[in-house]
């Protein structure tokens, strides 16, 4: 089951802010939901362990992601692979960072996700509510931690 989503984020911290917390996935990976536990590799990559729930589909899921901060494109690439319970789920992920007159910053996002196994099979409007509400919680917990900074 192939997935779509876009949207846009605005965050009261500057894109200097944004910038350095990107580049921290320790930072990022705080963001995650349910977040079980994380394994930083290196500057880019870390291994990810959350909890998920998609309708009778519960228990952990573990993903690669990857993060690729592209600042001379005001740009982020995310790339996340892994799954789990027979599940897997293949997502490509990137936003525009936009500095905005009252020094807040606006998050131009888009993202595509392959979703497969028993998680695929939910139903259409299930996976779609749950991972809408997934993209809002990480976003949500991204701006609020950039704002104390």
């Amino acid at each position: 089951m192939k997935l779509e989503y876009s949207g846009q984020e605005k965050v009261q911290a500057s894109p200097e802010t944004v910038w350095s917390f990107i580049q921290d996935p320790n930072k990022v990976a705080a963001c995650l939901p349910d977040l079980k536990s994380v394994e930083i590799r290196d500057d880019k990559n870390m291994v990810a362990t959350v909890g998920v729930a998609v309708g009778p589909v519960r228990g952990t899921f573990k993903f690669n992601i990857e993060l690729d901060p592209r600042p001379d494109e005001n740009r982020v690439m995310v790339r996340l692979r892994g799954g789990g319970l027979g599940s897997a789920v293949d997502l490509t992920a990137s936003a525009d960072i936009k500095g905005q007159d009252d020094h807040s910053t606006l998050l131009d996002w888009q993202g595509q996700a392959t979703v497969s196994g028993p998680a695929a099979t939910v139903g259409g409007r299930v996976l779609d509510a749950q991972a809408k509400r997934l993209i809002q919680t990480v976003f949500a917990n991204m701006s609020q931690k950039m704002s104390e900074v």
